[in-house]
């Protein structure tokens, strides 16, 4: 589980790579800290579950939700595993290599290792310094680097590009 939770604490953070820079190249190789009021192992299933006030940290990264389940897909399925977090919103905040912060926020989390492709639902936020973009929906592809953000009808994707902040190098 290790692997996986490591995965997903980069996943959230390389998913607001688009926006600028890439990640603390240390972050990966710190260890893994999880605290939350409780947690639940289903051996038969392969599914753990953190609950209530769940705080994640790897480094640079920090990750608060509600609730994060990771499940294991049976071995030899040729499947990896998959990542739930939920929150009001499930935030993450992590420190780049040029210095700058990016955070993010969603209702919903979801990160397949598999397919390495990452998906903010409800409320879905990124941001780094006083650029961001906003919407119901937004997805990265990791391998392909692409990113997507869509609205819900009743409301559109908002981006905020700040072009100093994008291209000033170290800046906090």
């Amino acid at each position: 589980m290790k692997s996986t939770t490591s995965k997903l604490l980069l996943i959230g953070a390389l998913s607001a790579v688009s926006l600028s820079a890439s990640a603390l190249k240390d972050d990966t190789n710190q260890p893994i800290n999880i605290v939350s009021d409780n947690q639940s192992l289903d051996m038969e299933n392969s599914v753990v579950t953190f609950t209530d006030n769940v705080v994640i940290t790897q480094g640079s990264i920090l990750i608060k939700a509600n609730k994060v389940v990771i499940t294991r897909p049976p071995e030899n399925s040729g499947k990896k595993d998959t990542i739930d977090a939920y929150g009001s919103p499930v935030t993450f905040h992590q420190q780049l290599d040029d210095g700058k912060p990016v955070d993010g926020r969603a209702n919903k989390v979801h990160y397949d290792l598999g397919t390495e492709f990452l998906t903010l639902t409800g409320n879905a936020q990124l941001k780094q310094l006083d650029s961001k973009i906003d919407g119901s929906v937004i997805t990265y592809d990791v391998k392909k680097q692409q990113l997507k953000a869509t609205g819900n009808g009743k409301s559109r994707v908002q981006t905020v590009l700040i072009p100093t902040q994008l291209q000033d190098k170290g800046k906090k």
